[in-house]
């Protein structure tokens, strides 16, 4: 089930959110799993987990549009009320914020949040919140400000220590290579002090570590 979290989200011309969510739950009905990718979400999970991750699947996130200043304010406002101004945590707000409300939207509440609190909204996250919710709202969070960056940090630690998480790495680098991997590489150089082409190459071997740097295209030192 962690492999499934630790799932990529595309973010180009012509992406809809819905579409793709919608497709994905008909695509695991139709094969030999015999339950819809919720049903299969919700026995596997429980608490505010669980309803996060439903909510993420249901991508019933409102389209982008022009920015409502004032709903802005009272996100921000919210969700400084639900966590650091609260005894405990209102869980239920920051789900209903962080998966309902537009990317665009969001970014602004995140630098309303620190105009308003002082503190950046992972800092929050990581007071109010622990476990599998508190990464699953990072992630959110991560991937709110900028995918390439988020894919970036996820390649990074993929291959940072002792051993390789070869499934993610081939993941993400196989699933972004026609998208935006480019600007993955770039947030990777910037982050890192290193490129990812060198990183691949100094963490795999043979036909493997060649397939992945033709994957990756440019080595950015």
């Amino acid at each position: 089930m962690a492999q499934v979290l630790r799932g990529t989200v595309t973010d180009f011309p012509g992406f809809d959110e819905r579409a793709d969510a919608e497709t994905l739950r008909k695509a695991m009905k139709g094969l030999e799993y015999g339950s819809s990718l919720e049903d299969d979400v919700v026995g596997d999970t429980s608490g505010y987990y669980q309803r996060m991750l439903v909510v993420l699947l249901q991508a019933n996130r409102d389209p982008d549009a022009g920015i409502d200043e004032a709903q802005v304010e009272q996100d921000a406002q919210a969700l400084f009320q639900a966590g650091e101004l609260k005894w405990g945590t209102d869980e239920e707000k920051f789900i209903t914020i962080f998966g309902t409300r537009s990317v665009s939207h969001l970014r602004k509440v995140f630098d309303k949040y620190m105009t308003i609190s002082g503190f950046q909204i992972e800092e929050t996250i990581d007071r109010e919140t622990s476990g599998n919710l508190e990464q699953l709202l990072l992630a959110v969070v991560k991937s709110i400000r900028s995918i390439p960056a988020y894919l970036a940090e996820t390649l990074y630690y993929a291959m940072k220590g002792a051993g390789t998480d070869d499934h993610t790495l081939i993941r993400v680098m196989v699933s972004r290579s026609e998208i935006d991997l480019f600007n993955i590489r770039k947030e990777f150089r910037k982050n890192f002090a290193t490129s990812l082409y060198s990183m691949v190459k100094g963490d795999t071997s043979g036909d493997y570590k060649k397939a992945l740097l033709l994957l990756c295209g440019g080595a950015d030192d």
